[in-house]
């Protein structure tokens, strides 16, 4: 049995990957599986760029709205739950389009992740002394000395994650980026990695605008209304550009003006991060756009280079 074709776009935040993905789905009846690892929590809307109520009633999406922000989950459990609607989107003889920025949370769902029994709380808890007394500065530096692949999926501040990933590899006495790619579940789909590129500068500006639209459209308010609910700053989910920042604001560290502007460069520096992650996947078809994108156009040339080349190339040029 010939598995079945997925789709998936990826790229840095600001790209265009939800108004591409939504274009697809209107040309071929697809539903969209998001691939974002803040969009899964509810009351987050603003600051993940989720999509809009009208967006959400004309498409349908799944991994949106799964989880209170104070819930922890894995990107194991991501690629259970994306696996689950991928199979009901195939079972209804639809096209399955996953989207998103989490590169993370894309290699768990198409190529599997590290199984549970790499588990020690002596290790964990030996980490967690270690980086309560000298930071997490130097762990980051070891798991980079000892699985520099793994090391880019993870910011230098995610603890729990560069924690995760040490503990693992001495259980396991082998880097992490190889465990992935030696322990992997049986394909039940065949994955069509596309990617969307834009020159640095249009991209940043991309960001810029978005940042500006996020404040327009209330992102103080609704992280206001978080911690009214009870979600503070500390929470994982809460460790992503916009949220971070805004906390700080809030509690009178910073400027409103100095909160956009943080907003604003750690955002760009987050794309970049990203643009590392996916550079190394060979099996992404980059679509290098030079100009303002009509997104229609794009999903349409995709289709007609799909149906034509067969996937053959590492990129397509759209205007």
């Amino acid at each position: 049995m010939i598995p079945a074709t997925v789709l998936v776009i990826t790229g840095p935040t600001a790209s265009g990957k939800s108004a591409l993905a939504l274009e697809l789905a209107r040309k071929t009846g697809g539903e969209i599986v998001s691939a974002d690892s803040r969009q899964i929590f509810r009351y987050m809307n603003i600051g993940t760029a989720k999509p809009s109520p009208p967006e959400l009633a004309e498409i349908p999406h799944h991994c949106i709205d799964l989880l209170d922000p104070d819930t922890p989950f894995s990107a194991g459990e991501y690629a259970d739950a994306a696996r689950s609607a991928i199979n009901g989107i195939i079972a209804r003889e639809r096209l399955p389009i996953v989207a998103g920025g989490s590169g993370l949370y894309i290699q768990a769902l198409v190529d599997g992740f590290f199984p549970g029994h790499y588990k020690d709380t002596t290790i964990r808890d030996r980490l967690r002394r270690e980086a309560a007394e000298s930071g997490s500065e130097g762990l980051f530096r070891r798991l980079q000395g000892s699985d520099q692949d793994a090391a880019a999926g993870i910011h230098p501040n995610d603890l729990k994650r560069i924690i995760r990933a040490l503990e693992v590899i001495e259980i396991a006495g082998k880097p992490l980026s190889r465990i992935w790619r030696e322990e992997k579940p049986s394909a039940v789909f065949r994955p069509c990695f596309w990617g969307i590129e834009w020159p640095r500068e249009y991209l940043y500006s991309r960001i810029d605008a978005r940042v500006d639209e996020m404040i327009a459209s209330g992102l103080e308010q609704e992280v206001r209304g978080l911690l009214d609910k009870g979600y503070g700053s500390g929470l994982n989910s809460m460790d992503s550009p916009g949220y971070r920042e805004m906390f700080d604001f809030i509690a009178g560290r910073i400027s409103l003006p100095d909160a956009v502007d943080l907003i604003k460069r750690n955002t760009r520096r987050f794309a970049k991060r990203q643009m590392t992650w996916f550079r190394r996947d060979a099996r992404i078809r980059w679509i290098r756009l030079s100009a303002p994108a009509d997104w229609s156009v794009v999903a349409e040339q995709m289709e007609i280079d799909c149906q034509t080349s067969t996937g053959r190339g590492n990129e397509l040029s759209a205007r």
